[in-house]
């Protein structure tokens, strides 16, 4: 089956839309979701394609350990939005189901508040009433109401501003657009806007939680997100079979059965641009260094799925990329402490899902976004995938995956890192009644320093740029790389934005960018270097 552009954008082409990419050889950098997303489109639509990741195994953030009979995901956890995955293998004609299989939830997680409450959140609606009416009269039914409006954000997102490519902002100026005006409202702050429905400051915890996967707070992200209380609330939460590396699996299977290169433990050290004199057309010299050594290949063109900070400071020569002012203005979201164990024996006191919160967060989200530090009273998540899934621990044992969001950037050492170990587990400990210290068979970290070495990310990030106001939509970095002719971005970094599903949809959209681009609908924006907007 192959796969065109929308049309949103560019001319129609007389190119051949069966193969519209015929002839053209393209690199891509980077085997995360966006950069194997990408790599199926391309392919489908004629390119060869070779995938160069610098990592043992496709995923990028996505990653795994698997050791000891432990499969323990590394990177994302929560499969939401399943209707996207299921949109992406069904352009290729297949199925989700050939690949892995899922198991909705229920609970859809817990939470524990350190003052001693815990709440269980149901998969249907009447139970989700009861849970808020138990904290405030009167919440049941305006959660009916809540999440009527979450569902109208959500669609209203996906349809007019996250399926089509909407990456420029002249893209924003049509029809379908302007008709959107009404969720001008929703500009205001998430906290604000919840606020408007529930006073009890737990349940706006419930509503607001979600806002760490796009690399927000309440205080400082849109309300126009209140649309993922409808992706988990509404449309439930899930499990794939072996763990989210079962997804990447099958994207690798998929993309290879289309005819992709992927090559592993193969960094990209240089990318440089030249102009095919034959042909007037982009081409470039792509430099890697692995474990044959320093090798160099021709493309026509390179998609990166890494970070633009890196790609632009790092791969690209000095005069084609120069917008350190930009990049130091922006907004990058969190950072993260990870702890993950292989443990003997159950953790009956855990769920699939758990949050850890104190019911005050304003000053561990200030220590992320205001004052960056190591928080003292962190809210932190807990998963145990092997409640339900027993091929990702051996007979008898548990995995459990712990995650603290910290600000980028701060210093991140292994005395730093035990220090705050032995905290955090004292507070599970206290707070949800579990300590497996002494059970611990298998032990592995992550934080800052971790990000910043393995994935290039800047400051250390562990997701991308933060869903702020003027870092949302087409205000994030566009797929085609300014001033760099034949050069694009996929992944969390760009339109639309953070997260697996949106990181499928990003390799979408930069594909239909390299199509219209070659069969000449596209074009490419002049590099502003002074600039701190793109």
């Amino acid at each position: 089956m192959s796969h065109t552009p929308s049309g949103t954008q560019g001319e129609a082409s007389s190119a051949p839309t069966d193969e519209p990419l015929a002839g053209e050889s393209i690199a891509v950098v980077g085997a995360g979701f966006g950069g194997l997303s990408a790599a199926a489109y391309l392919a489908d639509a004629g390119a060869e394609v070779t995938v160069l990741e610098r990592n043992a195994h496709p995923g990028g953030y996505a990653g795994r350990i698997e050791r000891d009979g432990f499969r323990i995901d590394t990177g994302p956890s929560w499969y939401l939005m399943p209707e996207v995955f299921d949109r992406f293998f069904e352009e290729f004609g297949r199925t989700t189901d050939e690949f892995y299989e899922l198991t909705e939830l229920d609970p859809l997680y817990d939470v524990y508040w350190k003052d001693g409450d815990h709440a269980r959140m149901p998969p249907d609606r009447e139970g989700q009433k009861a849970l808020f009416e138990s904290y405030e009269a009167g919440a049941g039914d305006r959660l009916d109401d809540y999440l009527a409006d979450a569902a109208e954000a959500y669609e209203l997102g996906m349809e007019r501003f996250v399926y089509p490519s909407r990456s420029r902002l002249r893209d924003m100026v049509d029809t379908d657009v302007l008709r959107s005006a009404r969720a001008l409202p929703k500009l205001r702050t998430m906290d604000d806007y919840v606020g408007s429905y529930f006073d009890d400051p737990k349940l706006r915890q419930i509503a607001e939680y979600k806002l760490v996967f796009l690399g927000g707070s309440p205080y400082n992200t849109p309300a126009i997100y209140t649309l993922m209380s409808h992706v988990d609330m509404n449309l439930g939460v899930y499990h794939p079979t072996g763990g989210i590396a079962s997804v990447i699996d099958g994207m690798v299977e998929l993309a290879t059965d289309l005819g992709v290169t992927i090559h592993t433990d193969t960094p990209v050290t240089a990318i440089s641009p030249t102009t095919g004199a034959d042909r007037g057309t982009p081409e470039f010299t792509v430099e890697t260094d692995g474990a044959e050594g320093v090798a160099t290949d021709r493309f026509d063109r390179v998609v990166a799925n890494a970070a633009p900070t890196h790609v632009e400071r790092d791969l690209l020569p000095d005069e084609h990329a120069n917008r350190e002012a930009y990049w130091d203005s922006r907004t990058y979201a969190p950072s993260a402490f990870l702890l993950y164990f292989g443990v003997e024996g159950d953790v009956e006191e855990l769920e699939h899902h758990s949050l850890v919160l104190p019911t005050d967060w304003k000053p561990h989200f200030e220590t992320i976004f205001d004052d960056p530090g190591w928080p003292d009273d962190p809210a932190y998540y807990v998963h145990v995938p092997s409640k339900t899934d027993e091929t990702v621990a051996p007979d008898g044992h548990e995995v459990v995956f712990l995650l603290v969001p910290l600000a980028p950037g701060i210093e991140d050492t292994p005395e730093i890192r035990e220090e705050f170990r032995e905290l955090v587990l004292d507070d599970l400990a206290a707070t949800a009644g579990v300590d497996f210290r002494d059970r611990i068979v298998l032990e592995e970290s992550a934080c800052v320093s971790t990000f910043a070495d393995r994935f290039n990310a800047p400051e250390g990030t562990a997701l991308a740029l933060s869903h702020t106001l003027d870092q949302t939509g087409p205000l994030r970095p566009a797929h085609r790389a300014p001033g760099v002719d034949g050069l694009y971005y996929v992944g969390a970094y760009t339109n639309p934005g953070i997260g697996m599903p949106m990181c499928l949809l990003s390799g979408e959209h930069a594909s239909e960018a390299v199509i219209e681009d070659a069969t000449g609908g596209g074009i490419v924006p002049p590099v502003i270097p002074t600039s701190t907007r793109w």
